[in-house]
Protein backbone atom coordinates (compact mmCIF):
# COMPACT_ATOMS: atom_id res chain seq x y z
CA UNK A 1 0.00 0.00 0.00
CA UNK A 2 1.40 3.68 -0.96
CA UNK A 3 -0.33 6.40 1.08
CA UNK A 4 1.00 8.77 -1.41
CA UNK A 5 -0.57 7.32 -4.15
CA UNK A 6 -3.19 9.69 -6.29
CA UNK A 7 -6.73 8.61 -6.77
CA UNK A 8 -9.37 9.22 -9.30
CA UNK A 9 -10.58 12.77 -9.00
CA UNK A 10 -13.76 11.81 -8.13
CA UNK A 11 -14.25 9.10 -5.59
CA UNK A 12 -17.60 8.17 -5.13
CA UNK A 13 -19.54 8.08 -1.81
CA UNK A 14 -21.22 4.57 -0.75
CA UNK A 15 -24.14 3.89 -2.06
CA UNK A 16 -26.62 3.27 0.69
CA UNK A 17 -27.43 6.72 1.95
CA UNK A 18 -26.46 8.00 -0.76
CA UNK A 19 -26.59 12.19 -2.41
CA UNK A 20 -29.41 11.30 -4.91
CA UNK A 21 -31.62 9.00 -1.88
CA UNK A 22 -31.80 12.35 -0.32
CA UNK A 23 -32.08 10.64 3.67
CA UNK A 24 -33.73 12.06 6.97
CA UNK A 25 -31.92 13.05 9.36
CA UNK A 26 -33.26 9.79 11.25
CA UNK A 27 -33.16 7.46 9.35
CA UNK A 28 -30.59 4.55 9.61
CA UNK A 29 -27.18 4.80 8.14
CA UNK A 30 -24.25 2.34 8.51
CA UNK A 31 -20.80 3.67 9.89
CA UNK A 32 -18.03 0.97 9.13
CA UNK A 33 -19.55 -1.70 10.55
CA UNK A 34 -21.94 -0.55 13.05
CA UNK A 35 -25.57 0.55 11.81
CA UNK A 36 -26.38 3.77 13.74
CA UNK A 37 -30.02 4.58 14.18
CA UNK A 38 -29.91 8.42 13.06
CA UNK A 39 -27.40 10.09 11.17
CA UNK A 40 -26.73 12.69 14.03
CA UNK A 41 -23.61 13.04 15.38
CA UNK A 42 -22.88 14.61 19.34
CA UNK A 43 -19.96 16.66 18.40
CA UNK A 44 -16.76 16.26 20.64
CA UNK A 45 -16.83 19.34 22.62
CA UNK A 46 -14.79 20.04 25.99
CA UNK A 47 -15.93 20.99 28.89
CA UNK A 48 -13.25 20.44 31.55
CA UNK A 49 -15.00 18.44 34.32
CA UNK A 50 -12.48 15.77 34.92
CA UNK A 51 -10.53 16.50 37.82
CA UNK A 52 -6.97 15.17 37.72
CA UNK A 53 -7.99 14.43 33.83
CA UNK A 54 -10.03 11.21 35.54
CA UNK A 55 -13.72 10.89 34.33
CA UNK A 56 -16.39 10.76 37.00
CA UNK A 57 -19.69 9.71 37.64
CA UNK A 58 -21.12 13.25 37.01
CA UNK A 59 -19.99 12.98 33.28
CA UNK A 60 -21.32 9.41 33.35
CA UNK A 61 -24.39 10.95 33.11
CA UNK A 62 -23.87 13.85 30.66
CA UNK A 63 -23.21 11.36 27.76
CA UNK A 64 -25.70 9.45 29.02
CA UNK A 65 -28.48 11.70 28.69
CA UNK A 66 -27.19 12.36 25.44
CA UNK A 67 -27.30 8.32 24.20
CA UNK A 68 -30.27 9.13 21.38
CA UNK A 69 -28.02 10.56 18.72
CA UNK A 70 -26.15 7.93 16.74
CA UNK A 71 -23.05 8.76 17.73
CA UNK A 72 -21.78 10.47 20.45
CA UNK A 73 -18.22 11.96 20.11
CA UNK A 74 -16.06 12.03 23.59
CA UNK A 75 -14.90 15.65 24.79
CA UNK A 76 -10.74 15.66 23.87
CA UNK A 77 -8.65 13.38 25.83
CA UNK A 78 -5.26 13.02 25.59
CA UNK A 79 -3.19 10.34 24.80
CA UNK A 80 -0.30 11.01 26.89
CA UNK A 81 0.54 13.33 29.89
CA UNK A 82 2.69 15.62 27.43
CA UNK A 83 -0.42 15.47 25.10
CA UNK A 84 -2.73 17.86 28.02
CA UNK A 85 -3.54 20.92 27.46
CA UNK A 86 -5.04 22.03 30.34
CA UNK A 87 -6.62 21.58 33.65
CA UNK A 88 -9.49 19.24 34.03
CA UNK A 89 -9.11 17.69 30.39
CA UNK A 90 -9.90 13.98 30.57
CA UNK A 91 -7.10 11.50 29.58
CA UNK A 92 -6.96 8.00 28.31
CA UNK A 93 -3.43 6.93 29.14
CA UNK A 94 -3.92 5.92 33.34
CA UNK A 95 -5.35 2.84 35.08
CA UNK A 96 -8.26 5.37 36.47
CA UNK A 97 -9.09 7.68 33.41
CA UNK A 98 -9.69 3.82 31.81
CA UNK A 99 -12.02 3.28 34.72
CA UNK A 100 -13.87 6.69 34.76
CA UNK A 101 -14.13 6.29 31.02
CA UNK A 102 -15.45 2.94 31.60
CA UNK A 103 -18.24 3.98 33.55
CA UNK A 104 -18.89 6.23 31.04
CA UNK A 105 -19.10 3.80 28.00
CA UNK A 106 -21.73 1.35 30.42
CA UNK A 107 -24.39 4.32 31.11
CA UNK A 108 -24.16 5.21 27.34
CA UNK A 109 -24.47 1.68 26.47
CA UNK A 110 -26.84 1.14 29.02
CA UNK A 111 -28.65 4.14 27.28
CA UNK A 112 -28.90 2.90 23.64
CA UNK A 113 -25.88 4.93 22.78
CA UNK A 114 -22.90 4.68 21.12
CA UNK A 115 -19.71 6.09 21.78
CA UNK A 116 -16.50 6.96 20.33
CA UNK A 117 -13.28 8.50 21.95
CA UNK A 118 -11.44 11.34 20.85
CA UNK A 119 -7.94 10.76 20.67
CA UNK A 120 -6.15 14.30 21.28
CA UNK A 121 -2.77 15.49 21.54
CA UNK A 122 -2.63 19.68 22.30
CA UNK A 123 0.98 19.91 20.99
CA UNK A 124 2.31 23.48 22.00
CA UNK A 125 -1.06 24.53 22.85
CA UNK A 126 0.01 23.69 26.23
CA UNK A 127 2.34 25.28 29.18
CA UNK A 128 4.94 24.30 31.07
CA UNK A 129 3.02 24.63 34.12
CA UNK A 130 0.67 21.80 32.91
CA UNK A 131 3.27 19.65 31.54
CA UNK A 132 4.96 16.85 33.74
CA UNK A 133 8.22 18.12 34.97
CA UNK A 134 7.73 21.60 33.63
CA UNK A 135 9.13 20.89 30.68
CA UNK A 136 8.14 23.00 27.40
CA UNK A 137 5.20 22.32 25.37
CA UNK A 138 5.99 20.38 21.69
CA UNK A 139 5.39 21.09 18.27
CA UNK A 140 6.44 20.23 14.65
CA UNK A 141 8.50 23.47 14.73
CA UNK A 142 9.95 26.03 17.25
CA UNK A 143 7.12 28.82 16.25
CA UNK A 144 5.88 30.67 18.83
CA UNK A 145 2.19 30.55 18.82
CA UNK A 146 -0.24 33.62 19.56
CA UNK A 147 -2.57 33.74 22.70
CA UNK A 148 -3.09 32.30 26.07
CA UNK A 149 -3.57 28.86 27.62
CA UNK A 150 -5.71 28.61 30.64
CA UNK A 151 -3.01 27.50 33.53
CA UNK A 152 -3.10 26.09 37.04
CA UNK A 153 -2.30 29.72 37.97
CA UNK A 154 -4.71 31.23 35.80
CA UNK A 155 -3.91 32.18 31.68
CA UNK A 156 -0.28 32.48 30.27
CA UNK A 157 1.28 33.21 27.36
CA UNK A 158 1.85 30.32 25.11
CA UNK A 159 5.43 29.83 24.79
CA UNK A 160 7.85 28.88 21.66
CA UNK A 161 7.71 25.01 22.20
CA UNK A 162 9.88 22.66 21.86
CA UNK A 163 10.69 21.18 18.48
CA UNK A 164 10.12 17.31 17.95
CA UNK A 165 13.02 15.14 16.35
CA UNK A 166 12.32 12.67 13.36
CA UNK A 167 13.70 10.24 16.15
CA UNK A 168 10.61 11.43 18.90
CA UNK A 169 8.04 11.52 16.34
CA UNK A 170 7.54 7.26 16.92
CA UNK A 171 7.13 8.00 20.33
CA UNK A 172 4.07 9.66 19.91
CA UNK A 173 2.43 7.47 17.36
CA UNK A 174 2.60 5.11 20.11
CA UNK A 175 1.13 7.57 22.59
CA UNK A 176 -1.67 7.48 20.30
CA UNK A 177 -1.36 3.61 20.14
CA UNK A 178 -2.08 3.24 23.63
CA UNK A 179 -4.50 5.98 23.97
CA UNK A 180 -6.72 3.32 20.95
CA UNK A 181 -5.75 0.39 23.15
CA UNK A 182 -6.70 2.33 26.31
CA UNK A 183 -10.13 2.89 24.98
CA UNK A 184 -11.00 -0.55 24.33
CA UNK A 185 -9.93 -1.48 27.14
CA UNK A 186 -12.33 1.49 28.64
CA UNK A 187 -15.67 -0.34 26.30
CA UNK A 188 -15.36 2.80 23.85
CA UNK A 189 -17.15 1.40 20.03
CA UNK A 190 -14.57 3.20 18.34
CA UNK A 191 -12.42 6.07 18.23
CA UNK A 192 -12.08 9.35 16.60
CA UNK A 193 -8.16 10.94 15.78
CA UNK A 194 -8.51 14.15 16.79
CA UNK A 195 -6.04 16.07 13.99
CA UNK A 196 -8.21 19.37 13.62
CA UNK A 197 -8.78 23.09 15.48
CA UNK A 198 -5.28 23.62 15.95
CA UNK A 199 -3.88 20.84 17.94
CA UNK A 200 -0.60 18.95 17.61
CA UNK A 201 -1.36 16.57 14.05
CA UNK A 202 -3.03 19.67 12.85
CA UNK A 203 -0.18 21.73 13.89
CA UNK A 204 1.60 19.05 11.36
CA UNK A 205 -0.82 19.45 8.82
CA UNK A 206 -0.66 23.21 8.16
CA UNK A 207 2.14 25.23 6.94
CA UNK A 208 1.75 28.30 9.09
CA UNK A 209 3.08 25.61 12.69
CA UNK A 210 4.69 23.27 10.20
CA UNK A 211 8.28 24.68 8.82
CA UNK A 212 10.17 21.42 8.85
CA UNK A 213 12.43 20.61 6.01
CA UNK A 214 12.35 17.12 6.52
CA UNK A 215 10.34 13.89 5.36
CA UNK A 216 6.95 15.59 8.20
CA UNK A 217 7.36 18.51 6.14
CA UNK A 218 7.07 20.68 3.13
CA UNK A 219 4.59 19.04 0.44
CA UNK A 220 1.27 18.54 1.65
CA UNK A 221 1.92 14.61 1.64
CA UNK A 222 4.74 15.16 4.06
CA UNK A 223 2.76 17.28 6.20
CA UNK A 224 0.39 14.63 6.31
CA UNK A 225 2.64 12.14 7.35
CA UNK A 226 2.60 12.44 11.08
CA UNK A 227 -1.23 11.30 10.75
CA UNK A 228 -1.09 8.63 8.53
CA UNK A 229 1.54 6.90 10.68
CA UNK A 230 -1.18 7.87 13.95
CA UNK A 231 -3.93 6.51 12.06
CA UNK A 232 -2.25 3.54 10.56
CA UNK A 233 -1.39 2.66 13.96
CA UNK A 234 -4.73 3.24 15.67
CA UNK A 235 -6.19 0.92 12.79
CA UNK A 236 -4.14 -2.00 14.00
CA UNK A 237 -5.86 -1.63 16.96
CA UNK A 238 -9.24 -1.69 16.20
CA UNK A 239 -9.51 -2.10 12.26
CA UNK A 240 -10.31 0.47 9.82
CA UNK A 241 -14.42 0.68 10.30
CA UNK A 242 -14.23 1.75 13.88
CA UNK A 243 -12.14 4.56 13.13
CA UNK A 244 -12.60 8.41 12.26
CA UNK A 245 -10.34 11.59 12.06
CA UNK A 246 -11.54 15.14 12.23
CA UNK A 247 -9.98 17.92 10.27
CA UNK A 248 -10.67 21.32 10.30
CA UNK A 249 -8.42 22.72 7.10
CA UNK A 250 -9.60 26.77 7.53
CA UNK A 251 -10.77 27.21 10.93
CA UNK A 252 -8.76 29.57 11.99
CA UNK A 253 -9.26 27.78 15.65
CA UNK A 254 -8.27 30.71 18.55
CA UNK A 255 -4.63 29.89 17.88
CA UNK A 256 -4.69 30.98 14.69
CA UNK A 257 -3.29 28.48 12.73
CA UNK A 258 -3.88 28.39 8.80
CA UNK A 259 -2.61 26.66 5.64
CA UNK A 260 -1.69 28.74 2.45
CA UNK A 261 -3.55 26.19 0.12
CA UNK A 262 -6.17 24.48 2.64
CA UNK A 263 -7.81 22.66 -0.41
CA UNK A 264 -5.14 20.96 -1.68
CA UNK A 265 -4.47 20.13 2.01
CA UNK A 266 -7.65 19.05 2.40
CA UNK A 267 -7.56 16.58 -1.04
CA UNK A 268 -4.23 15.16 0.20
CA UNK A 269 -5.42 14.28 3.26
CA UNK A 270 -9.11 12.82 2.17
CA UNK A 271 -6.87 10.72 -0.71
CA UNK A 272 -4.32 9.72 2.05
CA UNK A 273 -7.53 8.33 4.20
CA UNK A 274 -8.85 6.43 1.60
CA UNK A 275 -6.10 4.19 1.49
CA UNK A 276 -6.20 3.49 5.29
CA UNK A 277 -10.13 2.89 4.56
CA UNK A 278 -11.88 4.33 7.74
CA UNK A 279 -15.12 4.82 8.08
CA UNK A 280 -15.19 8.39 8.15
CA UNK A 281 -13.99 11.51 8.36
CA UNK A 282 -15.50 14.82 10.38
CA UNK A 283 -14.86 18.24 8.25
CA UNK A 284 -14.93 21.29 10.31
CA UNK A 285 -16.70 23.41 7.76
CA UNK A 286 -15.49 26.87 8.57
CA UNK A 287 -14.06 28.93 11.11
CA UNK A 288 -15.40 27.95 15.29
CA UNK A 289 -14.74 31.26 16.21
CA UNK A 290 -15.54 34.98 15.57
CA UNK A 291 -12.49 35.37 13.00
CA UNK A 292 -14.15 34.20 9.64
CA UNK A 293 -12.53 31.14 7.72
CA UNK A 294 -9.49 31.24 6.39
CA UNK A 295 -10.36 30.08 2.65
CA UNK A 296 -13.76 29.13 1.20
CA UNK A 297 -13.76 25.96 0.17
CA UNK A 298 -16.81 24.04 -2.28
CA UNK A 299 -17.21 21.25 0.45
CA UNK A 300 -19.40 19.32 -1.81
CA UNK A 301 -17.05 18.91 -4.60
CA UNK A 302 -14.44 18.19 -2.29
CA UNK A 303 -16.38 15.57 -0.30
CA UNK A 304 -16.15 13.25 -3.29
CA UNK A 305 -12.69 12.62 -2.46
CA UNK A 306 -12.93 10.41 0.58
CA UNK A 307 -14.52 7.40 -0.09
CA UNK A 308 -15.93 6.60 3.25
CA UNK A 309 -18.80 8.89 5.44
CA UNK A 310 -18.36 12.41 5.53
CA UNK A 311 -19.83 13.97 8.80
CA UNK A 312 -20.41 17.62 8.45
CA UNK A 313 -19.39 19.78 11.25
CA UNK A 314 -20.12 23.74 12.61
CA UNK A 315 -22.69 25.74 12.03
CA UNK A 316 -25.98 23.10 11.84
CA UNK A 317 -28.44 25.31 13.91
CA UNK A 318 -31.74 23.27 13.33
CA UNK A 319 -33.42 20.76 11.15
CA UNK A 320 -33.48 22.50 7.77
CA UNK A 321 -29.51 23.52 7.77
CA UNK A 322 -28.86 19.61 8.70
CA UNK A 323 -31.10 18.08 5.97
CA UNK A 324 -29.81 20.55 3.71
CA UNK A 325 -26.30 19.13 3.94
CA UNK A 326 -27.91 15.56 3.80
CA UNK A 327 -29.00 16.48 0.15
CA UNK A 328 -26.04 18.06 -1.11
CA UNK A 329 -22.64 16.21 0.62
CA UNK A 330 -23.26 14.88 4.07
CA UNK A 331 -23.98 11.59 5.17
CA UNK A 332 -24.08 12.40 8.99
CA UNK A 333 -24.12 15.90 10.75
CA UNK A 334 -22.39 16.35 13.86
CA UNK A 335 -23.93 19.06 16.57
CA UNK A 336 -22.03 20.88 19.12
CA UNK A 337 -23.26 23.62 21.14
CA UNK A 338 -27.23 22.66 20.63
CA UNK A 339 -26.11 19.02 22.15
CA UNK A 340 -25.11 20.96 25.28
CA UNK A 341 -28.30 22.37 25.94
CA UNK A 342 -30.88 20.01 24.29
CA UNK A 343 -29.58 16.70 25.57
CA UNK A 344 -32.87 14.96 24.03
CA UNK A 345 -32.07 16.78 20.90
CA UNK A 346 -32.44 14.17 18.09
CA UNK A 347 -36.74 14.03 19.48
CA UNK A 348 -36.53 17.86 19.92
CA UNK A 349 -35.27 18.03 15.98
CA UNK A 350 -37.81 15.17 15.44
CA UNK A 351 -40.68 16.86 17.00
CA UNK A 352 -40.07 20.41 16.23
CA UNK A 353 -40.46 21.04 19.41
CA UNK A 354 -38.55 24.28 21.25
CA UNK A 355 -34.89 24.04 21.82
CA UNK A 356 -33.74 25.10 25.34
CA UNK A 357 -31.65 28.11 25.14
CA UNK A 358 -27.88 27.58 25.58
CA UNK A 359 -26.39 29.27 28.89
CA UNK A 360 -23.17 30.24 27.94
CA UNK A 361 -21.79 31.36 30.99
CA UNK A 362 -22.06 28.07 32.40
CA UNK A 363 -20.65 26.47 29.84
CA UNK A 364 -17.26 25.68 31.96
CA UNK A 365 -19.30 25.98 35.21
CA UNK A 366 -17.32 24.05 37.64
CA UNK A 367 -20.29 21.38 38.98
CA UNK A 368 -23.84 20.21 36.94
CA UNK A 369 -24.80 23.43 36.56
CA UNK A 370 -25.10 23.93 32.88
CA UNK A 371 -24.35 20.52 32.31
CA UNK A 372 -26.54 17.89 33.45
CA UNK A 373 -29.58 20.18 34.47
CA UNK A 374 -30.75 20.95 31.27
CA UNK A 375 -34.86 19.50 31.10
CA UNK A 376 -35.44 17.01 28.17
CA UNK A 377 -39.18 16.87 26.96
CA UNK A 378 -41.27 14.45 28.27
CA UNK A 379 -43.88 12.04 26.76
CA UNK A 380 -46.71 14.14 26.27
CA UNK A 381 -45.07 16.99 25.10
CA UNK A 382 -43.09 15.39 22.49
CA UNK A 383 -46.56 13.92 21.40
CA UNK A 384 -48.52 16.94 21.30
CA UNK A 385 -45.46 18.37 19.06
CA UNK A 386 -46.04 15.73 16.70
CA UNK A 387 -49.39 16.64 16.38
CA UNK A 388 -49.05 19.88 16.32
CA UNK A 389 -46.24 19.67 13.38
CA UNK A 390 -48.29 16.73 11.52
Amino acid sequence: MNPLRRLPDAAEPAKEGSLSAAPSLFSAIRLGDLTLPNRIVMSSMSRDKCPRGVPTELNAVYYAQRASAGLVVTESTAVSARGVGWPMTPGIFTDAQVEGWRAVTEAVHAAGGTIFCQLWHCGRNSHPLTQPGGLLPVGPSAVLPPGTIRTSEGRKPLLVPHELTKDELPGIVAEYRAGARNARRAGFDGVQVHAGNGFLLDQFLRDSANHRMDAYGGTAENRCRLLMEVVAAVCEEWGPQRIGVRLSPTNPTIYRLRDTDPATLLVTALEMLNELQIAYVDIVEGSTTDEPATAELDYPTLRRRFRGRYVANNGFKDLATAERALRTHADLISFGRLFIANPDLPKRLRTGAPLNPLRRELIYSPDHRGYTDYPCLDESEAQTQLEEKA
